[in-house]
Protein backbone atom coordinates (compact mmCIF):
# COMPACT_ATOMS: atom_id res chain seq x y z
CA UNK A 1 0.00 0.00 0.00
CA UNK A 2 3.17 2.25 -0.06
CA UNK A 3 2.11 3.71 -3.30
CA UNK A 4 -1.11 4.89 -2.33
CA UNK A 5 -1.16 8.72 -3.26
CA UNK A 6 -5.19 8.61 -2.51
CA UNK A 7 -8.13 7.24 -1.40
CA UNK A 8 -12.06 7.48 -1.09
CA UNK A 9 -13.37 4.94 1.82
CA UNK A 10 -17.07 4.50 1.41
CA UNK A 11 -18.48 8.05 0.06
CA UNK A 12 -21.70 8.74 -0.01
CA UNK A 13 -23.23 11.89 -1.42
CA UNK A 14 -26.93 12.56 -1.26
CA UNK A 15 -29.33 15.38 -3.15
CA UNK A 16 -32.91 15.90 -1.34
CA UNK A 17 -32.46 12.60 0.45
CA UNK A 18 -31.51 10.89 -2.73
CA UNK A 19 -28.43 9.07 -2.57
CA UNK A 20 -26.32 9.42 -6.34
CA UNK A 21 -23.22 8.06 -4.93
CA UNK A 22 -23.14 5.52 -2.08
CA UNK A 23 -20.38 3.26 -0.49
CA UNK A 24 -17.68 3.74 -3.08
CA UNK A 25 -13.90 3.03 -2.21
CA UNK A 26 -11.67 4.03 -4.71
CA UNK A 27 -7.73 3.32 -4.12
CA UNK A 28 -5.51 5.58 -6.04
CA UNK A 29 -1.97 4.71 -7.15
CA UNK A 30 0.93 6.36 -8.18
CA UNK A 31 1.94 5.44 -12.29
CA UNK A 32 -1.30 3.61 -12.38
CA UNK A 33 -4.35 4.09 -14.33
CA UNK A 34 -7.96 3.43 -12.47
CA UNK A 35 -10.56 3.76 -14.57
CA UNK A 36 -14.35 4.10 -13.40
CA UNK A 37 -17.20 3.27 -15.63
CA UNK A 38 -20.78 2.72 -15.54
CA UNK A 39 -23.55 4.65 -17.92
CA UNK A 40 -24.70 8.40 -17.69
CA UNK A 41 -25.88 9.01 -13.82
CA UNK A 42 -24.15 6.47 -12.60
CA UNK A 43 -21.80 8.63 -9.89
CA UNK A 44 -18.67 8.58 -12.15
CA UNK A 45 -18.03 12.09 -12.16
CA UNK A 46 -19.28 12.57 -8.70
CA UNK A 47 -16.78 10.31 -7.24
CA UNK A 48 -14.03 11.79 -9.69
CA UNK A 49 -14.62 15.29 -8.28
CA UNK A 50 -14.87 13.88 -4.63
CA UNK A 51 -11.05 13.96 -4.88
CA UNK A 52 -10.81 17.28 -5.55
CA UNK A 53 -12.88 18.03 -3.02
CA UNK A 54 -15.45 19.35 -4.87
CA UNK A 55 -19.52 18.33 -4.97
CA UNK A 56 -22.96 19.38 -6.41
CA UNK A 57 -24.54 22.34 -4.87
CA UNK A 58 -26.84 21.39 -1.54
CA UNK A 59 -24.99 18.23 -1.37
CA UNK A 60 -24.81 15.86 1.83
CA UNK A 61 -21.83 14.17 2.16
CA UNK A 62 -20.52 11.47 4.03
CA UNK A 63 -17.15 8.68 4.35
CA UNK A 64 -13.18 9.75 3.90
CA UNK A 65 -11.33 11.38 1.15
CA UNK A 66 -7.64 11.19 2.41
CA UNK A 67 -4.71 12.55 -0.51
CA UNK A 68 -1.86 10.93 1.13
CA UNK A 69 0.74 12.32 -1.94
CA UNK A 70 2.60 15.32 -1.37
CA UNK A 71 1.35 17.24 -4.60
CA UNK A 72 -2.61 18.88 -5.36
CA UNK A 73 -5.24 17.09 -7.45
CA UNK A 74 -5.53 18.07 -11.27
CA UNK A 75 -8.59 18.15 -13.22
CA UNK A 76 -8.54 17.45 -17.09
CA UNK A 77 -12.75 18.42 -17.82
CA UNK A 78 -14.45 17.23 -20.53
CA UNK A 79 -15.17 20.51 -22.25
CA UNK A 80 -11.22 21.79 -21.40
CA UNK A 81 -11.95 25.45 -23.23
CA UNK A 82 -14.60 25.69 -20.24
CA UNK A 83 -11.19 26.13 -17.54
CA UNK A 84 -9.00 28.19 -19.93
CA UNK A 85 -8.95 32.22 -20.17
CA UNK A 86 -10.19 33.26 -23.24
CA UNK A 87 -8.81 36.44 -22.56
CA UNK A 88 -5.13 35.31 -22.20
CA UNK A 89 -2.27 33.39 -24.48
CA UNK A 90 -1.85 30.01 -23.80
CA UNK A 91 2.26 30.75 -22.53
CA UNK A 92 1.01 33.36 -19.82
CA UNK A 93 -0.90 30.99 -18.26
CA UNK A 94 1.51 28.48 -17.92
CA UNK A 95 4.24 31.01 -16.89
CA UNK A 96 1.98 32.22 -13.94
CA UNK A 97 2.30 28.81 -12.83
CA UNK A 98 6.10 28.13 -13.64
CA UNK A 99 6.99 31.29 -11.72
CA UNK A 100 4.89 30.70 -8.36
CA UNK A 101 7.38 27.32 -8.81
CA UNK A 102 10.96 29.14 -8.84
CA UNK A 103 10.24 31.95 -6.35
CA UNK A 104 12.79 30.57 -3.94
CA UNK A 105 15.53 30.27 -6.98
CA UNK A 106 17.97 33.67 -7.39
CA UNK A 107 16.30 36.14 -9.33
CA UNK A 108 18.71 35.84 -12.47
CA UNK A 109 17.90 31.93 -12.66
CA UNK A 110 14.00 31.84 -12.08
CA UNK A 111 13.45 33.25 -16.08
CA UNK A 112 15.10 30.51 -17.21
CA UNK A 113 14.07 27.61 -14.86
CA UNK A 114 10.29 28.97 -14.99
CA UNK A 115 10.57 28.77 -18.87
CA UNK A 116 12.65 25.02 -18.55
CA UNK A 117 9.29 24.00 -16.74
CA UNK A 118 7.25 24.94 -18.97
CA UNK A 119 8.98 23.14 -22.18
CA UNK A 120 8.57 20.11 -19.96
CA UNK A 121 4.86 19.99 -19.06
CA UNK A 122 4.34 20.88 -23.00
CA UNK A 123 6.49 17.79 -23.93
CA UNK A 124 5.03 15.68 -20.87
CA UNK A 125 1.26 16.52 -22.09
CA UNK A 126 2.47 15.67 -25.62
CA UNK A 127 2.22 18.69 -27.13
CA UNK A 128 4.50 19.58 -30.30
CA UNK A 129 5.11 22.78 -32.02
CA UNK A 130 5.67 24.70 -28.32
CA UNK A 131 6.74 28.13 -29.39
CA UNK A 132 4.24 28.68 -31.53
CA UNK A 133 1.39 26.97 -29.58
CA UNK A 134 2.38 29.81 -26.79
CA UNK A 135 1.33 32.59 -28.83
CA UNK A 136 -2.13 31.66 -29.29
CA UNK A 137 -4.78 31.79 -27.01
CA UNK A 138 -7.00 28.82 -26.36
CA UNK A 139 -9.87 29.78 -29.16
CA UNK A 140 -7.18 29.39 -31.41
CA UNK A 141 -6.32 25.74 -30.35
CA UNK A 142 -8.42 22.36 -31.10
CA UNK A 143 -10.31 20.85 -28.60
CA UNK A 144 -6.97 18.17 -28.46
CA UNK A 145 -4.93 20.64 -27.81
CA UNK A 146 -6.72 22.60 -25.24
CA UNK A 147 -6.88 19.33 -23.40
CA UNK A 148 -3.53 18.90 -23.47
CA UNK A 149 -2.42 22.65 -22.79
CA UNK A 150 -5.02 21.89 -19.17
CA UNK A 151 -3.06 18.89 -18.55
CA UNK A 152 0.24 20.67 -18.87
CA UNK A 153 -1.36 23.08 -16.00
CA UNK A 154 -1.88 20.05 -14.01
CA UNK A 155 1.76 18.67 -14.63
CA UNK A 156 3.46 22.16 -13.86
CA UNK A 157 1.55 22.25 -10.40
CA UNK A 158 3.17 19.06 -9.89
CA UNK A 159 -0.06 16.71 -9.83
CA UNK A 160 0.42 13.30 -7.99
CA UNK A 161 -3.28 12.54 -8.99
CA UNK A 162 -4.77 13.62 -12.28
CA UNK A 163 -8.46 12.67 -12.62
CA UNK A 164 -9.21 12.40 -16.74
CA UNK A 165 -13.42 13.29 -17.47
CA UNK A 166 -14.54 11.95 -20.84
CA UNK A 167 -11.22 12.63 -22.46
CA UNK A 168 -11.94 10.84 -25.69
CA UNK A 169 -15.90 11.71 -26.08
CA UNK A 170 -16.68 12.47 -29.83
CA UNK A 171 -13.32 11.30 -31.01
CA UNK A 172 -12.56 9.25 -33.91
CA UNK A 173 -9.95 6.50 -33.28
CA UNK A 174 -7.02 7.97 -34.48
CA UNK A 175 -7.50 10.44 -32.19
CA UNK A 176 -8.08 8.39 -29.25
CA UNK A 177 -5.03 6.38 -29.62
CA UNK A 178 -3.24 9.20 -29.40
CA UNK A 179 -4.88 10.48 -26.09
CA UNK A 180 -4.70 6.64 -25.31
CA UNK A 181 -0.46 7.85 -25.23
CA UNK A 182 -0.72 10.73 -23.92
CA UNK A 183 -2.17 9.84 -20.30
CA UNK A 184 0.14 6.48 -20.56
CA UNK A 185 3.09 8.66 -20.73
CA UNK A 186 1.76 10.72 -17.71
CA UNK A 187 1.55 7.57 -15.61
CA UNK A 188 4.83 6.19 -16.64
CA UNK A 189 6.07 9.34 -14.96
CA UNK A 190 4.94 8.47 -11.37
CA UNK A 191 1.65 9.86 -11.27
CA UNK A 192 -1.85 8.20 -10.39
CA UNK A 193 -4.13 8.76 -13.91
CA UNK A 194 -8.33 8.47 -12.58
CA UNK A 195 -9.70 7.58 -16.05
CA UNK A 196 -13.60 8.61 -16.35
CA UNK A 197 -14.68 7.14 -19.27
CA UNK A 198 -18.49 5.08 -20.86
CA UNK A 199 -15.40 4.20 -23.78
CA UNK A 200 -14.57 0.57 -22.89
CA UNK A 201 -11.86 0.16 -25.95
CA UNK A 202 -10.01 3.30 -24.34
CA UNK A 203 -10.35 2.14 -21.23
CA UNK A 204 -8.97 -1.67 -22.21
CA UNK A 205 -6.24 -0.16 -24.07
CA UNK A 206 -5.03 2.26 -20.98
CA UNK A 207 -6.54 0.85 -17.87
CA UNK A 208 -4.57 -0.73 -14.93
CA UNK A 209 -7.69 -1.43 -12.76
CA UNK A 210 -11.63 -0.97 -13.37
CA UNK A 211 -13.99 0.13 -11.25
CA UNK A 212 -17.73 -0.58 -12.60
CA UNK A 213 -20.73 2.14 -11.44
CA UNK A 214 -24.38 1.57 -11.63
CA UNK A 215 -26.85 4.23 -9.62
CA UNK A 216 -24.41 5.10 -7.37
CA UNK A 217 -22.93 2.42 -6.40
CA UNK A 218 -19.67 -0.13 -7.39
CA UNK A 219 -20.60 -3.50 -8.00
CA UNK A 220 -17.60 -4.79 -9.49
CA UNK A 221 -13.91 -3.88 -9.65
CA UNK A 222 -10.32 -5.64 -10.38
CA UNK A 223 -7.62 -5.81 -12.73
CA UNK A 224 -8.64 -5.03 -16.36
CA UNK A 225 -7.38 -7.85 -17.88
CA UNK A 226 -9.50 -10.07 -15.30
CA UNK A 227 -12.64 -8.02 -15.81
CA UNK A 228 -12.78 -8.48 -19.35
CA UNK A 229 -12.10 -11.85 -19.69
CA UNK A 230 -14.10 -13.10 -16.60
CA UNK A 231 -16.67 -10.34 -15.56
CA UNK A 232 -19.08 -11.40 -12.52
CA UNK A 233 -21.42 -9.08 -12.18
CA UNK A 234 -24.42 -9.22 -14.88
CA UNK A 235 -24.25 -5.08 -15.47
CA UNK A 236 -20.82 -5.48 -16.25
CA UNK A 237 -21.38 -8.25 -18.94
CA UNK A 238 -23.79 -6.38 -20.25
CA UNK A 239 -21.71 -3.41 -21.25
CA UNK A 240 -18.96 -5.50 -22.38
CA UNK A 241 -21.57 -7.22 -24.35
CA UNK A 242 -20.53 -5.50 -27.53
CA UNK A 243 -21.58 -7.87 -29.96
CA UNK A 244 -20.01 -6.06 -32.76
CA UNK A 245 -22.03 -6.73 -35.84
CA UNK A 246 -20.66 -8.29 -39.45
CA UNK A 247 -20.64 -5.28 -40.97
CA UNK A 248 -23.27 -5.33 -44.12
CA UNK A 249 -22.62 -6.40 -47.53
CA UNK A 250 -24.36 -3.21 -48.91
CA UNK A 251 -28.28 -3.09 -50.63
CA UNK A 252 -28.23 -3.54 -54.26
CA UNK A 253 -30.13 -1.72 -56.94
CA UNK A 254 -33.12 0.40 -55.02
CA UNK A 255 -33.91 3.49 -56.62
CA UNK A 256 -31.76 7.03 -55.46
CA UNK A 257 -33.90 8.87 -52.59
CA UNK A 258 -30.61 11.47 -52.39
CA UNK A 259 -28.02 12.36 -54.72
CA UNK A 260 -24.96 14.73 -54.24
CA UNK A 261 -23.68 15.89 -57.55
CA UNK A 262 -20.28 17.98 -57.61
CA UNK A 263 -20.41 19.86 -54.33
CA UNK A 264 -18.19 21.96 -52.84
CA UNK A 265 -18.58 23.91 -49.64
CA UNK A 266 -16.79 27.21 -48.28
CA UNK A 267 -16.66 28.66 -45.17
CA UNK A 268 -16.22 32.26 -45.88
CA UNK A 269 -13.49 31.83 -48.23
CA UNK A 270 -12.33 28.38 -46.88
CA UNK A 271 -13.13 25.31 -49.06
CA UNK A 272 -14.02 22.88 -46.40
CA UNK A 273 -15.91 19.72 -48.24
CA UNK A 274 -15.69 18.25 -51.81
CA UNK A 275 -18.13 15.45 -52.67
CA UNK A 276 -18.31 14.69 -56.41
CA UNK A 277 -21.07 12.05 -56.15
CA UNK A 278 -22.75 10.44 -53.66
CA UNK A 279 -26.09 8.46 -53.72
CA UNK A 280 -28.49 7.25 -51.25
CA UNK A 281 -30.75 4.65 -51.94
CA UNK A 282 -34.28 4.16 -50.75
CA UNK A 283 -34.58 1.42 -48.13
CA UNK A 284 -30.68 2.07 -47.33
CA UNK A 285 -28.13 3.70 -44.31
CA UNK A 286 -25.55 5.65 -45.24
CA UNK A 287 -22.62 6.42 -43.21
CA UNK A 288 -20.61 8.87 -43.42
CA UNK A 289 -17.02 8.25 -41.41
CA UNK A 290 -14.00 10.63 -40.59
CA UNK A 291 -12.24 12.42 -38.29
CA UNK A 292 -13.20 15.09 -36.09
CA UNK A 293 -13.18 18.68 -38.80
CA UNK A 294 -13.25 16.15 -42.09
CA UNK A 295 -16.51 18.00 -43.38
CA UNK A 296 -18.98 15.10 -41.93
CA UNK A 297 -21.29 17.20 -40.17
CA UNK A 298 -20.89 20.19 -42.79
CA UNK A 299 -21.95 17.12 -45.54
CA UNK A 300 -25.12 16.38 -43.31
CA UNK A 301 -26.21 20.32 -43.01
CA UNK A 302 -25.89 20.99 -46.85
CA UNK A 303 -28.08 17.55 -47.79
CA UNK A 304 -30.72 19.30 -44.90
CA UNK A 305 -30.58 22.77 -45.75
CA UNK A 306 -28.77 24.31 -42.87
CA UNK A 307 -25.57 25.19 -45.12
CA UNK A 308 -26.29 27.29 -48.28
CA UNK A 309 -23.09 28.23 -49.20
CA UNK A 310 -22.15 25.75 -51.36
CA UNK A 311 -21.84 24.67 -55.12
CA UNK A 312 -23.56 21.96 -57.12
CA UNK A 313 -26.63 19.65 -56.59
CA UNK A 314 -28.50 17.64 -53.95
CA UNK A 315 -31.42 16.34 -55.45
CA UNK A 316 -34.25 14.35 -53.84
CA UNK A 317 -36.20 11.63 -55.93
CA UNK A 318 -34.24 13.31 -58.69
CA UNK A 319 -35.58 17.21 -58.07
CA UNK A 320 -33.01 19.29 -56.83
CA UNK A 321 -33.78 20.75 -53.42
CA UNK A 322 -32.88 24.51 -52.92
CA UNK A 323 -29.67 25.36 -50.86
CA UNK A 324 -31.76 26.65 -48.17
CA UNK A 325 -33.94 25.30 -45.71
CA UNK A 326 -35.93 28.31 -45.42
CA UNK A 327 -36.71 28.23 -49.74
CA UNK A 328 -37.80 24.58 -48.83
CA UNK A 329 -41.69 23.85 -49.55
CA UNK A 330 -43.35 22.21 -46.20
CA UNK A 331 -43.01 18.85 -48.16
CA UNK A 332 -39.16 18.89 -49.04
CA UNK A 333 -39.31 20.01 -44.91
CA UNK A 334 -40.74 17.23 -44.01
CA UNK A 335 -38.89 14.87 -46.39
CA UNK A 336 -35.26 15.64 -45.09
CA UNK A 337 -34.90 15.84 -40.90
CA UNK A 338 -32.21 16.15 -38.70
CA UNK A 339 -31.44 14.62 -35.31
CA UNK A 340 -28.13 16.57 -33.62
CA UNK A 341 -25.47 15.29 -31.99
CA UNK A 342 -26.56 17.80 -28.97
CA UNK A 343 -30.23 16.54 -28.28
CA UNK A 344 -30.31 18.79 -25.03
CA UNK A 345 -29.82 21.86 -26.52
CA UNK A 346 -32.57 21.05 -29.25
CA UNK A 347 -34.90 21.39 -27.05
CA UNK A 348 -36.56 24.07 -25.56
CA UNK A 349 -36.07 23.67 -21.61
CA UNK A 350 -39.37 24.97 -20.59
CA UNK A 351 -41.72 23.13 -22.48
CA UNK A 352 -42.37 19.39 -21.80
CA UNK A 353 -41.03 16.98 -24.17
CA UNK A 354 -44.13 15.62 -25.58
CA UNK A 355 -45.26 19.13 -26.73
CA UNK A 356 -42.62 19.28 -28.67
CA UNK A 357 -42.41 16.30 -30.62
CA UNK A 358 -46.19 16.85 -31.20
CA UNK A 359 -45.85 19.75 -32.99
CA UNK A 360 -43.79 18.36 -35.86
CA UNK A 361 -47.23 16.75 -36.91
CA UNK A 362 -48.52 20.17 -36.86
CA UNK A 363 -46.41 22.29 -38.57
CA UNK A 364 -44.58 19.55 -41.44
CA UNK A 365 -47.93 17.47 -42.17
CA UNK A 366 -50.75 20.15 -40.92
CA UNK A 367 -52.53 17.49 -38.26
CA UNK A 368 -54.70 18.74 -35.64
CA UNK A 369 -53.34 18.95 -31.94
CA UNK A 370 -55.24 16.43 -30.54
CA UNK A 371 -54.04 13.65 -32.90
CA UNK A 372 -50.61 15.10 -33.27
CA UNK A 373 -50.49 14.42 -29.44
CA UNK A 374 -51.77 10.85 -29.63
CA UNK A 375 -49.64 9.80 -32.77
CA UNK A 376 -46.35 11.60 -30.05
CA UNK A 377 -47.78 9.10 -27.56
CA UNK A 378 -47.52 6.47 -29.63
CA UNK A 379 -43.83 6.98 -31.53
CA UNK A 380 -42.24 7.86 -27.81
CA UNK A 381 -43.94 4.98 -26.25
CA UNK A 382 -42.63 2.55 -29.08
CA UNK A 383 -39.19 4.36 -28.59
CA UNK A 384 -39.00 3.36 -24.87
CA UNK A 385 -40.59 6.88 -23.36
CA UNK A 386 -43.37 5.90 -21.90
CA UNK A 387 -46.25 8.60 -20.95
CA UNK A 388 -44.66 9.74 -17.81
CA UNK A 389 -41.43 10.30 -19.38
CA UNK A 390 -43.02 12.21 -22.20
CA UNK A 391 -44.85 14.79 -19.92
CA UNK A 392 -41.52 15.63 -18.68
CA UNK A 393 -39.29 19.09 -19.47
CA UNK A 394 -35.93 17.53 -20.87
CA UNK A 395 -34.17 18.32 -18.25
CA UNK A 396 -35.44 15.31 -16.36
CA UNK A 397 -34.68 13.26 -19.20
CA UNK A 398 -31.18 11.53 -19.69
CA UNK A 399 -29.03 12.21 -22.68
CA UNK A 400 -30.29 8.14 -24.08
CA UNK A 401 -34.04 9.39 -23.52
CA UNK A 402 -33.22 12.89 -25.28
CA UNK A 403 -32.07 11.28 -28.28
CA UNK A 404 -34.81 8.60 -28.71
CA UNK A 405 -37.51 11.88 -28.01
CA UNK A 406 -35.23 13.54 -30.67
CA UNK A 407 -35.75 10.75 -32.76
CA UNK A 408 -39.43 10.81 -32.29
CA UNK A 409 -39.57 14.44 -33.26
CA UNK A 410 -37.99 13.57 -36.78
CA UNK A 411 -40.23 10.83 -37.18
CA UNK A 412 -43.13 12.56 -36.42
CA UNK A 413 -42.99 14.15 -39.66
CA UNK A 414 -42.51 11.02 -41.50
CA UNK A 415 -39.68 11.33 -43.66
CA UNK A 416 -37.87 10.44 -46.56
CA UNK A 417 -34.44 10.72 -45.38
CA UNK A 418 -33.41 10.82 -41.49
CA UNK A 419 -29.84 12.51 -40.49
CA UNK A 420 -28.46 11.34 -37.60
CA UNK A 421 -25.36 13.52 -36.55
CA UNK A 422 -23.04 11.20 -33.80
CA UNK A 423 -26.21 10.81 -31.91
CA UNK A 424 -24.13 7.82 -30.26
CA UNK A 425 -21.48 9.89 -28.96
CA UNK A 426 -21.59 9.98 -25.26
CA UNK A 427 -23.95 7.12 -24.48
CA UNK A 428 -22.49 4.41 -22.68
CA UNK A 429 -21.98 0.68 -24.35
CA UNK A 430 -25.58 -0.43 -23.05
CA UNK A 431 -27.35 2.77 -24.59
CA UNK A 432 -25.63 3.17 -27.67
CA UNK A 433 -26.82 -0.45 -28.72
CA UNK A 434 -30.22 -0.15 -27.65
CA UNK A 435 -30.06 3.13 -30.13
CA UNK A 436 -28.33 1.36 -32.53
CA UNK A 437 -30.95 -1.35 -32.31
CA UNK A 438 -33.70 1.07 -32.97
CA UNK A 439 -32.59 2.53 -35.37
CA UNK A 440 -32.15 -0.62 -37.49
CA UNK A 441 -35.72 -1.46 -36.39
CA UNK A 442 -36.75 1.42 -37.89
CA UNK A 443 -34.96 1.22 -41.02
CA UNK A 444 -36.66 -1.95 -41.74
CA UNK A 445 -39.67 -0.94 -41.18
CA UNK A 446 -40.32 -2.51 -37.60
CA UNK A 447 -42.97 -0.39 -35.87
CA UNK A 448 -46.61 0.69 -35.62
CA UNK A 449 -46.93 2.79 -39.50
CA UNK A 450 -47.43 6.19 -36.96
CA UNK A 451 -44.24 7.66 -37.89
CA UNK A 452 -41.72 5.06 -38.23
CA UNK A 453 -41.41 5.37 -41.67
CA UNK A 454 -38.82 2.39 -42.67
CA UNK A 455 -38.36 -0.68 -44.69
CA UNK A 456 -40.97 -0.62 -48.34
CA UNK A 457 -42.35 2.69 -46.64
CA UNK A 458 -39.26 4.39 -47.78
CA UNK A 459 -37.05 5.71 -44.83
CA UNK A 460 -33.71 5.94 -45.51
CA UNK A 461 -30.70 7.25 -43.51
CA UNK A 462 -27.91 9.09 -42.95
CA UNK A 463 -25.70 8.26 -39.89
CA UNK A 464 -22.53 10.69 -39.48
CA UNK A 465 -20.10 9.34 -37.28
CA UNK A 466 -16.75 8.92 -35.71
CA UNK A 467 -16.88 5.40 -34.63
CA UNK A 468 -16.39 2.42 -36.76
CA UNK A 469 -18.33 -0.02 -34.85
CA UNK A 470 -21.52 2.46 -35.11
CA UNK A 471 -20.69 2.29 -38.87
CA UNK A 472 -21.36 -0.96 -39.03
CA UNK A 473 -25.05 -0.63 -38.87
CA UNK A 474 -24.52 1.04 -42.27
CA UNK A 475 -25.16 -0.68 -46.07
CA UNK A 476 -22.75 1.72 -47.10
CA UNK A 477 -19.92 3.44 -45.93
CA UNK A 478 -18.75 6.86 -47.37
CA UNK A 479 -15.10 8.44 -45.64
CA UNK A 480 -13.89 12.18 -45.48
CA UNK A 481 -10.50 12.96 -44.50
CA UNK A 482 -9.35 16.89 -44.26
CA UNK A 483 -13.09 17.76 -46.59
CA UNK A 484 -12.32 15.42 -49.24
CA UNK A 485 -14.75 12.34 -50.19
CA UNK A 486 -11.67 9.49 -50.43
CA UNK A 487 -13.48 6.44 -50.25
CA UNK A 488 -16.58 4.79 -51.01
CA UNK A 489 -18.31 1.26 -50.91
CA UNK A 490 -20.25 -1.57 -49.92
CA UNK A 491 -19.96 -0.98 -45.48
CA UNK A 492 -18.41 -4.84 -45.54
CA UNK A 493 -15.65 -4.13 -48.30
CA UNK A 494 -14.91 -0.90 -47.02
CA UNK A 495 -14.61 -2.09 -43.04
CA UNK A 496 -12.48 -5.23 -43.97
CA UNK A 497 -10.69 -4.32 -47.44
CA UNK A 498 -9.86 -0.09 -47.00
CA UNK A 499 -8.03 0.66 -49.84
CA UNK A 500 -7.07 4.17 -49.38
CA UNK A 501 -4.36 5.19 -46.58
CA UNK A 502 -6.56 6.84 -44.24
CA UNK A 503 -8.97 4.32 -43.92
CA UNK A 504 -6.37 1.57 -43.90
CA UNK A 505 -4.82 3.80 -40.92
CA UNK A 506 -8.65 4.86 -39.32
CA UNK A 507 -9.43 0.46 -39.54
CA UNK A 508 -5.54 0.03 -37.85
CA UNK A 509 -6.45 1.99 -35.11
CA UNK A 510 -9.94 1.26 -34.39
CA UNK A 511 -8.59 -2.31 -34.06
CA UNK A 512 -5.61 -1.31 -31.57
CA UNK A 513 -7.95 -0.08 -29.46
CA UNK A 514 -10.55 -2.63 -29.63
CA UNK A 515 -7.76 -5.59 -28.79
CA UNK A 516 -6.39 -2.74 -26.45
CA UNK A 517 -3.03 -2.73 -27.73
CA UNK A 518 -1.32 0.50 -27.46
CA UNK A 519 0.38 2.43 -30.68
Amino acid sequence: MSDLVAEIRDLRVEIDGRAIVDGVNLPVRAGKVTAVVGASGSGKTTTGLALLGEYPAGAEVSGDVRLTGAGPVGYVPQHPAAVLNPARRVGALLYDLARAQVRDLPRAERRTAARERVQRALADARLPDAEALLRRRPHQLSGGQQQRVVLAQALLLGAQVVVADEPTTGQDALTKAGIVEQFAAVAARGIAVVLLSHDLDVVRALADEVLVMREGRVVESGPVARLWSAPRHEWTRRLLDERRATPSAGTEGGRPVLEVRDLIAVHGNTTVLRAPRLILRAGECLAVVGRSGSGKTTLARCLAGLHRDFGGEVLLDGEVLPHSLRRRDRERRAAVQYVFQDARAAFDEYRPVLDQVARTAVRLRGAGERAAREEALRVLDRLGLPDGLARRRPGALSGGELQRAALARALLARPRVLICDEITSGLDTVTRRGLLDLLAGLLHGDGDGDGDRGGDAGLSLVLITHDLDTARLADRVAVLDAGALVEQGPARRVLTEPRHPFTVDLMAATTRLETGVRL
